[in-house]
């Protein structure tokens, strides 16, 4: 007799939008047993897993929901941490609509697995258990690794060569660990106990961390090569873009780093317990499509703003958000100013914003992104009052490292250049991915970079062939 598929996938329960727009708490509460279990019974467990191709670091997706349909947990979160030992962030933050529920075979008819809910399920299960089961290392090889970057690709790096035998050492910048994930991403679609969790499971399996120490300055790249066999760059893309209009030096316009950094990472979001120097403000503009323009939108909203805009040139169709972000901002009250770009800021007698002076547009021919091209609509200028504007139009890398270590080629967005195959760079001993390599892309592919370069540094580490 046939399986009988259920065509939807399992609801997750979430905070109802008036509720979660007073508090920065997480929105979807996951996934009970039984509803974990419903939800993996609808895998058809595919012999040719396409899902598995569509995972950027290769997850035997139908042999850990197989697990989880037969209600043994603890044998699912082995099969997944023996590729990805990032599950709890994935399973919220990463793109799965794009990547392995797009080549579900169950969407050819119905919503596929939800592959994501699942992988978040088995991660916070493993976490209510107390301490996560440690994987065996290879013996010790005496070779050491620098990751520059605790971010998404640099944790992969680290968690796969840590249990291959070798040292590994994680530089991070910042006071804290994890990269985009704590600076960039909110409390209320990432909690910081998520990513300290799985941070931590890292130092458990031995690798160590270095926080506040910034590769280019405490040290460069050269003097990091003396003492280390080879090194992984996952240094992000923490350099802003501004549109280079009249006004944006004015008072109340922030980049979304600057503004998402000041309520992740100074705790904005804590207020009153942290008196974070940030403009709460009321009337706000966000400029951009993507999920960070999405991110800062539902921030502005839960300090206090009354009203939200995000504006943005292309129509919501083009928008580079995930939908499942655009939904929540839609449900919460953020207004979309679709095929709209911001010409000008103007202030007031102190030098704060106070309108944003905007132009409608209309769409073209398809450009190089495939994306229909926005044109301006002449004559159609118009105004909104602001307070407050952040700008979220994408990032480049920071320049420090190319800027101090002459001989490793960059591209001219000043993304460093690798071999895609290996991520090998110019500079002998030195592999780099992620945002560095490719502007503001996806955590998963970041993780998947990592995971590259990781196999490229062991084989590296275990000849001596470059």
């Amino acid at each position: 007799m046939a399986k009988k598929i259920i065509p939807q996938k399992i609801p997750m329960k979430e905070q109802p939008p008036e509720e979660r727009i007073k508090n920065f708490n997480e929105v979807p509460y996951g996934y009970s047993e039984e509803e974990a279990i419903q939800e993996a019974k609808r895998c058809l467990q595919c012999k040719r897993a396409t899902c598995i191709a569509g995972c950027p670091v290769e997850i035997d997706i139908p042999g850990f929901i197989k697990k989880i349909a037969e209600g043994d947990f603890r044998a699912a979160i082995k099969i997944m941490k023996d590729k990805n030992v990032l599950p709890a962030v994935c399973g919220r933050v990463c793109p799965q609509e794009d990547q392995c529920e797009k080549v579900c075979v169950l969407a050819k008819k119905y919503e596929p697995v939800g592959i994501g809910r699942l992988e978040r399920f088995i991660a916070d299960w493993e976490a209510e258990q107390g301490a996560a089961e440690i994987p065996p290392k290879a013996p010790s090889t005496g070779k050491r690794v620098a990751v520059v970057g605790s971010g998404p690709g640099g944790l992969t790096v680290a968690g796969d060569l840590i249990k291959l035998g070798h040292e590994v050492v994680i530089f991070e910048a910042l006071h804290k660990p994890g990269g985009v994930l704590v600076y960039g991403i909110p409390e209320f679609r990432l909690p910081k106990t998520i990513v300290q969790r799985e941070v931590d499971y890292l130092l458990k399996l031995g690798v160590r961390l270095e926080t506040s120490f910034v590769v280019g300055r405490t040290k460069t790249l050269d003097e990091l090569l003396e003492e280390f066999d080879a090194i992984y760059l996952g240094t992000g893309a923490g350099l802003p873009w501004f549109m280079n209009i009249p006004g944006e030096n004015y008072n109340g316009v922030y980049s979304a780093n600057e503004y998402l950094t000041r309520s992740n990472l100074m705790k904005a979001y804590l207020f009153p317990q942290y008196d974070t120097p940030i403009v709460r403000g009321k009337k706000v503009a966000v400029i951009g499509g993507g999920n960070v323009a999405m991110d800062s939108a539902r921030t502005a909203l839960r300090l206090g703003a009354e009203e939200v805009r995000i504006i943005y040139r292309r129509s919501e169709k083009e928008m580079p958000a995930r939908i499942e972000e655009i939904e929540h901002a839609k449900e919460e009250g953020i207004i979309f100013e679709i095929l709209t770009l911001p010409v000008a800021y103007h202030a007031d007698e102190n030098g704060w914003v106070k309108e944003a002076e905007c132009i409608r547009m209309k769409l073209g021919e398809p450009d190089a992104s495939g994306r229909r091209r926005p044109l301006p609509i002449e004559g159609s200028n118009f105004k909104i009052p602001v307070d407050t504007v952040v700008v979220a139009i994408g990032q480049s890398p920071n320049p420090l490292i190319a800027q101090t270590t002459p001989d490793l080629k960059v591209g001219k967005w000043g993304n460093i250049e690798v071999d895609p195959e290996t991520g090998k760079t110019s500079k002998k001993g030195v592999w780099a991915g992620g945002d560095v390599v490719r502007g503001g892309a996806t955590v998963i592919l970041a993780m998947g970079d990592g995971r590259v370069a990781a196999r490229s540094i062991h084989e590296y580490l275990k000849t001596g062939v470059w």
